[in-house]
């Protein structure tokens, strides 16, 4: 009895170290990743994440050609934001450097984290399990930057436009606090990557039997809702920005439902 005790526990402390291992060699692939943006802060801070309050941002120009195309003037062509970025702490600026190279270290080295974690959740799974699962650290990353992509091309854009431009009285100038800004860009795109994994979640839930497209189908009405107060939280209170978010959501919930149904027919 000893022995089968003293090999459980063995047992343990093996998958425990395993799993050191795995999350060791995460953190350096993230680490490498955020070195790499740290050295480059033209790139990181000018051409990236101050890019959003860029009038020749790609998401600004867009809206312009659609407002001309549509005969509707200027109304949405953005000029220079009316606001100047401000850093009131005296390290400010370098803890802001070392917090954005980390996030960007993480969304460009999440493929690999995910991987690290797959490969230590894999062996746990049966074989019919497994095959099953096949793919999916591709999809889970694709979904993954496809929705920090999104949010930092159509959410982030919209938030530093709609915010920047709001005023209460013309007697109050806006000056936007560094993390303040930055906060808002980092937050929006992290939450739409999270927000993307709606199909990954949905098959592995329908693949243990918990969710069935029948469920999906009948709470369609209340998702709409959550959709709504997803939108709300993550985009300032604007229509138009929550309808560019709501709308890929509802897309992913449809998307999710197909998946469902698959599932169940299989």
């Amino acid at each position: 009895m000893k022995q089968i005790g003293e090999s459980k526990e063995q047992s343990f402390l093996d998958h425990l170290e395993v799993l050191r291992w795995h999350l060791i060699r995460s953190a350096m692939a993230v680490t490498a990743c955020m070195v790499v943006a740290f050295i480059n802060p033209k790139i990181l801070f000018d051409k990236i994440i101050f890019a959003a309050k860029d009038p020749d941002f790609p998401t600004y120009k867009a809206l312009c050609w659609v407002s001309e195309a549509l005969g509707l003037g200027d109304v949405f062509c953005f000029m220079k934001m009316p606001f100047t970025l401000m850093n009131i702490n005296m390290s400010g600026q370098f803890s802001t450097h070392i917090i954005s190279s980390l996030v960007a270290g993480f969304i460009v080295a999440f493929p690999y984290v995910f991987w690290e974690l797959w490969r230590f959740i894999r062996p746990a799974l049966h074989q019919g399990e497994q095959k099953h699962a096949r793919g999916v650290v591709f999809y889970t990353s694709f979904l993954f930057i496809l929705g920090v992509l999104f949010g930092y091309y159509m959410v982030a854009p919209l938030s530093v436009q709609f915010l920047g431009n709001y005023q209460v009285s013309a007697q109050v100038a806006n000056q936007i606090n560094l993390n303040s800004f930055i906060s808002t860009v980092t937050t929006v795109c992290l939450a739409n990557g999270i927000i993307f994994q709606l199909p990954v979640v949905v098959y592995f839930l329908s693949r243990l039997g918990i969710i069935t497209p029948h469920f999906l189908r009948t709470y369609r009405k209340h998702a709409l809702v959550l959709v709504l107060i997803i939108s709300a939280i993550i985009t300032p209170p604007d229509i138009m920005s929550q309808i560019m978010v709501s709308f890929p959501l509802l897309i992913l919930y449809e998307i999710s439902i197909k998946i469902s149904e698959r599932m169940q027919d299989k």
